[in-house]
């Protein structure tokens, strides 16, 4: 019996998939990267924007096509929001909302009837990303939020905040590291809301993965910015955190926020920014910018770029606003033409692309340590690697080493599309790592 997996959207969503690879392979199901050969076809949809609902009903017909004979299960924001258009208008064999998704495996099992093969199934701490060329791993640590922004149609499909123990995400990333994994991306829905059901916050999370796991490199996911707990920034002084966070601000104008129902004005977050710069060494901040919420004025817009460039953000992830049915931003009066969304968009990827280059070329002459992912590609130099600084920036380096799921000390000599760098001349010590 084989299963394809599949998924689209976020980091969470990348962890729900990984732990679906563990759960199926328990019980001897087994994994394939082709469709065509699957049995069984699982997808992980995403409704975060209008596009997004496109592209996850794009898949679903894609997998029908090549793969008719399969069985297909879906899940994720777009099934748990429309199920019964999912599987009524795209032939889906079995819709699991999100509610349930933790035992999704166990579901589609005893649902559809599967064929498995316990007595020779493999164990769930088997299986690991590294099988599939993956060398991060994300970790599901919690699920749901309690905020109600007034464009997230997300809220609406991901239900309640629910947190995992403590005990469980350490396990799981001790697991993971003796697997030969080097990273780590603890993620959720509303990650800074970690514990609040429990009694718990991210600070004593973060705090015990450091003390109770050896794992190299730990990266946390989106964090909205009004979440962080006090001292948070405390927790960077240990190098095996990485210094790089994505924090979404989606305006920088103050009356827009208000309009988003956001929870941090642009204020708040330049001073936040300054308080982590100080502390923390290279910090890179990315973010996220909504173009074209409803009733956004040309002043308004522009206290977005000035904001911006204000924050010297690493990278900006630019979205151009799309109305979601369900939430209250759809509702909002004086919606911004196409035209002037698509011309606001290309000024702002102008700017952030400074910014991005900027802070690249600040980075030029250092020493860091890059954990090297992937195949390498066969350039005139030699073998080109890529790979990822602590700061989450991209490094392309020529070694005829075989450096896969390394961590070796490279100097930053040069900037292409993305920094180049050389191998420092520091012999291999032994480990997964060149240090």
């Amino acid at each position: 019996m084989y299963v394809h997996l599949k998924t689209l959207g976020c980091r969470l969503n990348e962890a729900e998939l990984e732990s679906w690879s563990r759960d199926f392979q328990a019980q001897g199901v087994l994994l394939t990267a082709s469709p065509e050969n699957a049995d069984l076809l699982v997808i992980n949809t995403c409704a975060v924007t209008r596009e997004a609902v496109k592209k996850s009903r794009k898949l679903l017909r894609r997998a029908q096509r090549d793969n008719p004979g399969a069985k297909l299960v879906i899940s994720g924001c777009y099934a748990s929001l429309n199920p019964e258009q999912a599987a009524a208008d795209l032939g889906v064999d079995l819709v699991i909302p999100n509610t349930e998704k933790e035992h999704l495996a166990e579901i589609a099992i005893r649902e559809l009837a599967l064929p498995t093969m316990p007595a020779s199934a493999m164990e769930p701490d088997n299986y690991s990303p590294l099988q599939h060329n993956r060398q991060r791993a994300f970790i599901k640590v919690q699920d749901g939020c309690r905020y109600r922004c007034s464009y997230c149609i997300v809220t609406l499909a991901r239900g309640e905040e629910r947190s995992r123990s403590i005990g469980d995400i350490v396990e799981q990333i001790n697991s993971l590291h003796t697997q030969g994994l080097q990273e780590v991306v603890l993620a959720g829905v509303h990650l800074g809301g970690y514990g609040s059901d429990s009694g718990s916050n991210l600070k004593q999370l973060v705090t015990a993965v450091l003390t109770d796991t050896s794992i190299p490199r730990i990266r946390l996911g989106s964090l909205e910015p009004w979440d962080l707990p006090q001292g948070f920034w405390d927790l960077f002084a240990n190098p095996r955190l990485m210094p790089h966070l994505h924090l979404p601000m989606q305006s920088g104008a103050d009356s827009v926020l208000r309009r988003m129902s956001r929870r941090c004005r642009s204020g708040e977050f330049l001073q936040l920014l300054q308080g982590a710069r100080k502390q923390i060494p290279d910090f890179n901040v990315t973010t996220d910018i909504i173009v074209g919420f409803p009733g956004e004025t040309e002043d308004e817009w522009k206290q977005t770029l000035d904001f911006v460039e204000q924050a010297g953000f690493g990278h900006v992830h630019v979205f151009a606003f799309s109305p979601r049915s369900g939430t209250r931003a759809a509702m909002l009066p004086d919606p911004v033409p196409h035209e002037t969304k698509r011309r606001r968009s290309e000024e702002l990827h102008t700017l952030a692309e400074k910014l991005k280059s900027r802070f690249m070329r600040s980075q030029l002459g250092k020493q860091v340590e890059v954990l090297v992912e992937g195949n390498p590609q066969q350039t005139s130099q030699g073998q080109a690697w890529l790979g990822y600084t602590p700061n989450y920036l991209r490094v392309s380096l020529t070694s005829a080493q075989d450096l896969k799921n390394l961590i070796v000390p490279v100097r930053l000599t040069g900037l292409d599309e993305q920094l180049l760098g050389e191998m420092a001349d520091i012999p291999l010590s032994g480990g997964n790592s060149i240090k």
